[in-house]
């Protein structure tokens, strides 16, 4: 299961998408570094990163965010569900970003030697992407000493640190001239943009905003502060579309990970069921996307898998074969850009921003949104900022389903939004869509904040950090 990701899809999405420059009988992870072409071990690099965050991560994500609990008629994921995961739990999903990532930066290194500008700013913009998620999960981790053949146990460097380097990498990249890169042109190798530069330019000046705006709420506020109020003031432009990897079929090892490795192949199909927390969100503003999102039936209370309820009347999730794994969706980019107008311009454009953000992630459904931004889920243009921006991390949320629900727990640490329940879901009183601590949960009351480092990484590396209980919160969390 761990290598289904990392090396079988990666492998199979090389087959589908090679070039002359391909040798498609051989794994691109096997491939000397120093001789192979660029357009081998991008797509290997992008499939990697996909594996890990759309796969496990999402599991865990969308667990944590609470738009799925453990299925009462199975126990796959009960220790996520109780938030008890330990050193010796998902180690793969470690080495998997570290794998995909020794690919990304291989690309990063050839073509800084060789001065191909264009695979630059693609490397530099996947690694700050698969990073940024890293060091959001875990606190401190290898960065500059990461995937270097000559230092077998690299350094941990700091969640600010890290911050520091990817905001200097993105300016690097971006600083770079295009219409100087020198050597092949990337095309069907770039498997999320097909080589189309004024995208990648977007993405990573949208990933600049990203790695501010979770600073908003730690000490680097008012620094933070200033870099956004410059950058929306530059004129620079943001995405506009998904940056997604979009190449799955229905066929075994080279769906949608997610869909692979709970649906259909690899688990039980009805491991993840309907949580109350999103459901009765969707149930009390009757939003039509409950219906894009699970199947008929009833929803469970958060970690209740226990329960004695016949396991056939409780709602499944809806996971498809070939639904994109998004890097960063159309919605994720307008939501940042409508909280950094509310709370950097005045609120200049953020209804605008946030309208459009809502309704992209009703059309991605094929869905209207019916009259729900005029009424539920209107932008409380007279409200306060927090109120501001409470409506637009609770449509965020929402929106990062299924596969980025690692973001909606973030932003949950970073902002308080969605609200934690004071009672539990039994209780009359509990106000739909608010968190709630797990029914089962281990942890004497306390909500996860980061993921526990591998065990791998532990054995391997003397550097690794004193463990830190899962309820510690990251260096940027204030919630």
């Amino acid at each position: 299961m761990k290598k289904y990701i990392t090396s079988i899809l990666a492998l199979s999405m090389v087959f589908t998408a090679c070039s002359t420059d391909t040798d498609i009988n051989r794994d691109p992870d096997l491939l000397n570094p120093d001789n192979a072409p660029l357009s081998a071990q991008l797509p290997a690099g992008i499939s990697g990163l996909a594996g890990s965050e759309g796969a496990a991560m999402a599991i865990i994500g969308g667990m944590w965010a609470q738009y799925w609990t453990q299925s009462n008629a199975a126990n796959q994921y009960k220790d996520i569900d109780n938030y008890n995961l330990g050193t010796a739990d998902y180690n793969y999903v470690w080495d998997g970003m570290y794998d995909a990532l020794g690919d990304i930066r291989n690309v990063k290194r050839k073509a800084a030697a060789s001065g191909n500008w264009k695979y630059y700013l693609i490397a530099t913009t996947l690694e700050a992407q698969a990073s940024q998620i890293l060091t959001d999960w875990y606190g401190s981790v290898p960065y500059e000493e990461a995937n270097n053949k000559d230092i077998l146990a690299p350094r941990f460097n700091t969640g600010e640190e890290i911050y520091d380097l990817m905001i200097a990498d993105l300016d690097d990249a971006l600083s770079k001239d295009l219409s100087a890169s020198q050597g092949t042109n990337p095309g069907t190798d770039d498997f999320i943009f097909g080589g189309d530069m004024t995208k990648w330019t977007q993405f990573a000046n949208t990933m600049k905003l990203k790695i501010y705006m979770r600073q908003t709420n730690s000490s680097r506020a008012a620094a933070a502060g200033t870099a956004i109020t410059a950058m929306l003031n530059s004129g620079v432009t943001f995405l506009s579309t998904d940056a997604a990897m979009t190449q799955f079929t229905d066929a075994i090892n080279q769906s949608n990970p997610l869909y692979e490795f709970n649906n259909r192949r690899l688990n039980v199909a009805t491991n993840l069921r309907m949580s109350t927390t999103l459901a009765s969100y969707f149930a009390a503003n009757s939003d039509p996307r409950r219906g894009a999102y699970y199947l008929a039936g009833n929803s469970l209370n958060q970690g209740f898998y226990n329960s004695t309820v016949g396991a056939g009347t409780i709602a499944v999730v809806k996971l498809a074969a070939t639904t994109p794994v998004l890097f960063m969706s159309k919605e994720e980019s307008l939501f940042l850009q409508a909280e950094a107008a509310a709370r950097y311009n005045g609120g200049t454009g953020a209804k605008a921003l946030y309208d459009a953000a809502v309704n992209a992630n009703f059309a991605r459904y094929s869905l209207a949104e019916g009259g729900l931004l005029a009424g539920a889920y209107a932008y409380p243009s007279a409200g306060t900022v927090d109120q501001q921006i409470e409506a637009i991390i609770v449509q965020k949320w929402i929106a990062s389903f299924p596969g980025n629900g690692f973001e909606g727990f973030f932003e949950k640490n970073r902002t308080g939004y969605p609200r934690t329940s004071a009672v539990p879901q039994s209780d009359p009183s509990y106000v739909p869509g608010q968190i709630t601590y797990s029914v089962n949960g281990a942890t004497g009351g306390l909500f996860p904040k980061r993921m526990p480092y591998p065990l791998t990484e532990r054995n391997a590396n003397p550097n690794a950090p004193t463990l830190v209980p899962i309820t510690t919160p990251v260096w940027w969390a204030n919630n």
